[in-house]
């Protein structure tokens, strides 16, 4: 009888996304000096070929790994719209502060991000991969800004300080949990939009 994983049986579909996944946890575990074909190759449990197979290298494969993690993200932001209620101010907070828990927030995410922001200057395509998630996300975030009445001149720059507001509490939470919780960042990024919607609507 075959001693062969069963991975190797799986669909040419689920054989990529599992490399994908495996990539991802090795960044997360050794950074993108430890990522390698070999190495992702064994924590997939497959041969360094059929990593080959399915990725002309290690940097196609770091940035299908980095696509696959921002849609990750970016599917816990749109469920936690999709169950926030609908008037405008509750999907901003809920957009805001879906950041600040699981599985957004967490050290294994966190670890993960910063081996592919630790290639940014290096390779042009993670470098370009995070310029786009950055903009769909601000994005997104100016939109909801603009439902809650924040006057379009300032609408850029308010985007740009939130988001700079929601990194900076992610980035402490996961870090360190002990620090402060997940609802005293929410806490802290509802006060921030009252004072800038607030600001906001008074100028206008």
């Amino acid at each position: 009888m075959s001693s062969s994983p069963a991975f190797t049986r799986a669909e040419p579909d689920a054989r990529r996304q599992s490399l994908i996944e495996a990539c991802a946890r090795v960044l997360a575990r050794s950074g993108a000096a430890g990522t390698s074909v070999r190495a992702i190759a064994l924590e997939a449990g497959v041969s360094s070929g059929l990593v080959g197979h399915y990725f002309a290298g290690i940097d196609a494969l770091v940035a299908a790994s980095y696509t696959h993690v921002e849609a990750q993200v970016g599917a816990a932001l749109n469920q936690a719209l999709a169950t926030a209620a609908a008037d405008p101010r509750a999907q901003l907070d809920a957009y805001v502060t879906a950041s600040f828990t699981p599985p957004v927030a967490s050290g294994e995410l966190l670890a993960t991000w910063i081996a592919f922001w630790s290639l940014v200057r290096a390779q042009p395509a993670i470098a370009r991969q995070h310029d786009e998630q950055y903009a769909r996300f601000r994005s997104r975030l100016e939109a909801l800004l603009a439902a809650c009445g924040i006057a379009p001149a300032t609408l850029r720059h308010t985007a740009i300080a939130v988001t700079a507001l929601v990194d900076g509490l992610w980035l402490e939470l996961s870090l360190s949990p002990g620090a402060f919780s997940a609802a005293e960042a929410s806490a802290i990024a509802r006060a921030q939009l009252d004072a800038l919607i607030s600001t906001s609507r008074s100028a206008c």
